[in-house]
């Protein structure tokens, strides 16, 4: 299938030119702190000593400055919330870029464990070399007390020597490993208490990764003008009973032992640029100054202080109205809390001490408080440990889900905070003059907040055009939302726009022809086709009907789904319309 340039550019244009940057300047800064090792005066005699060992472990340590600064970013949820809603951010594009937060944090992760990777190589070889290539004349710079020592295991003196980066650096490759593995989709999809505890411990990493700088066992030279790096030493040649050049003679002749033959050449340390240098004194060495603490201290306090506000927030728990039990295992929750706003699209992190004391989980909010109500609501599917003992604490009864039960009961319902709400990319489905939004099972949940929202007043908003897809797998499932899909669709009937939205219901498995029960819901059922939607055929439609339009797709659903509107997105077609994707992504 041909690729239209244009459509490519607008959907990946942006992502693609960003990553480009990053990665530029990850090499850049590598190879400019390997230049600086390999060719660095101040480090002429640490280089002799360690080889390319040090260019390597120095390097490394550079992009993982970068990249442990970057990777805490694209976690700030609130400024990335700001930015979207408040349109400082005022190209599309640049805003499509935000959705892409995550997949921005993983990359940053996986980059840490492959440099990380490569440090401790780089750093095993130079311990060995301060071992092997030992030197008497710098002793300040030896981190070994004498050759060979690293042979000997059992010596605590030399392993005492590198304590603090070893211990630290040991630590930390154990804490990356936990939380890289932990991090797979296998373990998330599994088990997420794992992938949440663990990826909590970034927190002890930072820390360790703190003091890990602070060592203090590569070290460099400060005497540059008294000590040009291989220079001649006069007092040093007498103690050696050196040979030196006939021209030496002529100027120290106290400290000449022999001549120096005349047929021999100058040695080349004595000599450099056509001119001899000459020590003044010894070569005196220091410590570098951390500079990990300027990469990494202002997104962790930018971060910490978001934690903060986020605290502050949420710590007030929210009042619980209603609790309504779906098919297909499938619970909603409407509350209400002072002050709440939210924009449809958005999303919120649900946190019940009574479930566990540390864990939290993000859902869509399917309900937004208006100016005429101030209740807001969530639907949320019971897979997991988690979903589970929280269904359990606000019904009465485990087994009403079943069938479509209000609770009347009076109840203490458990408390519950909500933190957010936070930016996703379908705030942007109303900004669009068409969009296109797919769901598959509850990954409806995003747009059942766009379809509210349209419901209380759609002429103020730039859509002028809403093409719905929904595929689910059983009938029972479109009943999650079938009263607000024929309220709307009733309302736009009656206010003479039909054509306002187009509803597709599919049903992927069934062994026969089904309806959705109910003398109201044959709107509903008139639109419900057996089978999987034919994509490609799908968007010829919708490209034909909408010539020369831009069309934002907007995706929540299973990854096959996804990866097959993302390629007809960036295809071409006849009618000069252009697809612009969009896909549901938590941070």
């Amino acid at each position: 299938m041909a690729l239209s340039w244009r459509s490519w550019l607008a959907n990946e244009g942006s992502k693609h030119l960003f990553l480009l940057l990053w990665l530029s300047l990850n090499v850049w800064l590598f190879w400019k702190t390997f230049l600086l090792y390999y060719q660095g005066l101040q480090y002429y005699y640490l280089h002799q000593m360690l080889g390319l060992g040090l260019c390597v472990s120095r390097a490394s340590a550079s992009v993982l400055n970068l990249n442990c600064c970057l990777v805490l970013l694209p976690m700030c949820r609130v400024i990335l919330a700001f930015l979207r809603g408040s349109r400082k951010v005022a190209s599309k594009k640049t805003r499509r870029l935000l959705d892409k937060s995550k997949t921005f944090h993983v990359t940053c992760g996986v980059t840490i464990c492959i440099f990380s990777v490569l440090h401790v190589a780089a750093h095993l070889v130079n311990a060995l070399n301060f071992s092997e290539n030992y030197n008497e004349e710098f002793l300040a710079l030896n981190a070994a007390n004498y050759r060979g020592e690293v042979s000997q295991l059992a010596n605590i003196n030399y392993l005492m020597s590198l304590l603090v980066p070893g211990l630290t650096g040991v630590i930390m490759v154990l804490v990356l490993f936990l939380m890289c593995t932990a991090s797979t989709y296998a373990i998330r999809v599994s088990n997420y208490d794992v992938f949440w505890y663990t990826h909590n411990l970034f927190f002890v990493f930072y820390m360790l990764l703190m003091l890990h700088v602070s060592g203090g066992v590569l070290k460099y030279q400060t005497n540059l003008e008294e000590h040009p790096p291989g220079c001649f030493n006069p007092n040093k040649t007498l103690q050696q009973n050196l040979t030196v050049p006939k021209d030496f003679e002529e100027l120290f002749p106290d400290y000449t032992t022999e001549p120096f033959p005349e047929h021999l050449s100058v040695p080349e340390r004595f000599v450099q640029n056509n001119f001899m240098r000459i020590c003044s004194e010894e070569p005196k060495f220091q410590s570098h100054f951390p500079e990990t603490w300027f990469w990494i201290s202002g997104p962790l306090c930018l971060y910490c202080m978001e934690r903060l506000y986020r605290y502050i927030r949420s710590n007030k728990p929210v009042t619980i109205t209603s609790v309504i039990s779906h098919p297909s295992n499938v619970l909603e929750i409407r509350m209400m809390k002072d002050d709440f706003e939210a924009r449809p699209g958005q999303y919120v992190i649900l946190h019940c001490p009574r479930v566990s004391a540390l864990e939290s989980h993000p859902f869509t909010l399917t309900m937004c408080p208006t100016d005429t109500k101030a209740t807001f609501g969530v639907h949320l599917k019971i897979v997991g440990d988690w979903t589970e003992r929280f269904r359990d604490l606000l019904l009465l009864h485990s087994n009403q889900d079943t069938e479509i039960l209000p609770i009347f009961q009076q109840r203490h319902y458990p408390k519950l905070f909500v933190d957010g709400p936070f930016g996703s990319p379908f705030e942007e489905s109303l900004n669009y003059e068409v969009s296109l939004c797919v769901a598959g099972g509850i990954g409806v949940t995003p747009f059942a907040s766009v379809l509210n929202t349209l419901l209380d007043g759609w002429k103020c908003y730039k859509l002028r055009r809403l093409y719905f897809i929904w595929v689910c797998r059983d009938i029972e499932s479109f009943r999650w939302f079938a009263d607000l899909l024929c309220m709307l669709h009733n309302k736009l009937w009656q206010e003479n726009r039909p054509d306002y939205i187009n509803i597709r219901l599919y049903l992927s498995q069934t062994d026969g022809i089904q309806k959705i029960i109910g003398e109201k819901y044959q709107a509903l059922n008139s639109r419900l086709l057996i089978g999987r939607p034919q994509w490609k055929l799908l968007f010829d439609d919708i490209a034909k009907c909408n010539r020369r339009k831009t069309i934002g797709v907007f995706c929540c659903g299973p990854n096959k789904i996804s990866k097959i509107l993302h390629k007809l997105s960036n295809s071409s077609n006849s009618y000069g319309t252009r697809f612009e994707y969009n896909k549901e992504s938590f941070s």
